[in-house]
């Protein structure tokens, strides 16, 4: 080879090495694509991790399974500072009922005014369009929720045992026109716990508050039965509670863990006070949370269901509505979580569950029995028994 070939050919291979290197300091000046790719931008973040809102789950007569649940609580709405919670529960989990919690010195029309907040949420994409049960605590004594001069003072229970019954439902007709005026259509009330004569220093909840209609059989049927009758007259429904009897316990329910009857049989005056309840006309019946050791030692009573479906139902024939006592704030619950308290109460055969004092557990509950509803059919069933049953007592509700 000549040497201009071999010049000719080192200024090719002088080219070529030339655009080689070329390429690869263009190379090394760009940034890693794996270690710095640009980070997302917070919408996109949110876009891809942000759960979708579940879809209601459809049933085969209109209603949604989230409605239905939703028929089965009752939340709390405080009289004097609402929280927004209350307002929630209805919109967003369907809730059907409330229940007015507190004291309240208000006018009737203030307290039309703030229930007719609530009643006004009812509609086909909220609680169905079933009208609510507007509920209250309006026994007389310590026991008065609504107060004020459009709500003078009623008497105790132990003071309403004077009265001859037929008084006593007169005097009661009136104090559920008051109720009515004000928007409520279901008193929690009267109790009809047996106290045994002697000891109601020693029965906080009710005999140390004078709750109770005396301490004979005869005597608390006669005169519960007649203050029932009278806010029937007046257009209202009740609840006779606390079934089985609260009577004979030594510790509040409210305040104190592991409160125990140790006494109360399936068959004794206690429960036969109940038995009279019932027969007079009872819409529902209120159970308490005590555990009683005579007929289910394994759990409170509202949770039980030898107490709620073999004895209340079944030895007793109880047909309407059964309600917890207060499963939001009450000590004797809390070991339960607040899931747990709900779903149990309906496995029970319970229809209503009462959410009274810390409303903010609703959702919890209601999201729970939802989504053990949508697995587990023997809990569905239990679901839509329970339903049919509010459902069935509403049509039937005494219109405003």
């Amino acid at each position: 080879m000549t040497r201009a070939a071999w010049w000719g050919l080192g200024a090719l291979v002088a080219v070529v090495l030339g655009i080689f290197v070329a390429v690869l300091w263009n190379e090394s000046l760009r940034p890693d694509e794996t270690a710095a790719s640009p980070t997302p931008a917070p919408s996109e973040v949110a876009t891809t991790t942000a759960e979708p809102t579940p879809s209601p789950t459809p049933t085969t007569d209109g209603w949604t399974l989230e409605q239905k649940v939703g028929q089965l609580f009752v939340v709390g709405v405080d009289l004097t500072e609402q929280a927004k919670v209350s307002e929630d529960s209805i919109t967003a989990h369907h809730v059907g009922n409330i229940f007015l919690h507190g004291r309240s010195q208000a006018s009737a029309a203030d307290v039309a005014t703030l229930v007719g907040r609530y009643t006004s949420l009812v509609g086909p994409d909220t609680t169905g369009g079933l009208p609510m049960f507007v509920s209250t605590d309006q026994e007389g004594g310590q026991v008065q929720v609504l107060q004020g001069p459009d709500f003078p003072a009623i008497p105790s229970a132990l003071d309403q045992a004077t009265f001859e019954p037929a008084d006593l439902q007169q005097q009661a007709t009136t104090w559920g026109m008051q109720l009515a005026a004000a928007g409520v259509n279901l008193n929690l009330a009267p109790v009809m716990d047996l106290v045994p004569a002697g000891t109601e220093a020693s029965n906080p909840p009710v005999g140390a508050l004078q709750r109770n209609y005396g301490t004979d059989p005869a005597g608390v049927a006669a005169h519960a039965n007649a203050f029932a009758a009278g806010m029937r007259d007046a257009g209202l429904w009740v609840a006779i509670k606390h079934f089985p009897g609260l009577g004979r316990v030594t510790a509040d329910t409210d305040s104190t863990a592991d409160v125990t009857d140790d006494v109360t049989t399936g068959d004794d005056d206690a429960i036969g006070v109940f038995r009279e309840g019932i027969e007079a006309g009872a819409e529902l019946v209120m159970v308490s949370t005590a555990v009683y050791t005579h007929l289910d030692p394994s759990a409170p009573a509202a949770f039980s269901s030898a107490v709620v479906t073999d004895l209340l139902r079944g030895d007793l024939g109880f047909g309407g509505l059964v309600i917890t006592d207060d499963v939001s704030g009450a000590e004797q619950v809390q070991s339960w979580s607040p899931a747990d308290r709900a779903i149990a109460a309906i496995d029970a055969g319970v229809d209503l569950v009462l959410v009274s004092k810390v409303p903010d557990v609703c959702p919890e509950m209601v999201d729970a029995v939802v989504h053990l509803a949508q697995s587990d059919p023997d809990f569905a069933a239990k679901v839509e028994a329970a339903f049919q049953r509010v459902q069935a007592a509403k049509q039937t509700l005494p219109a405003p």
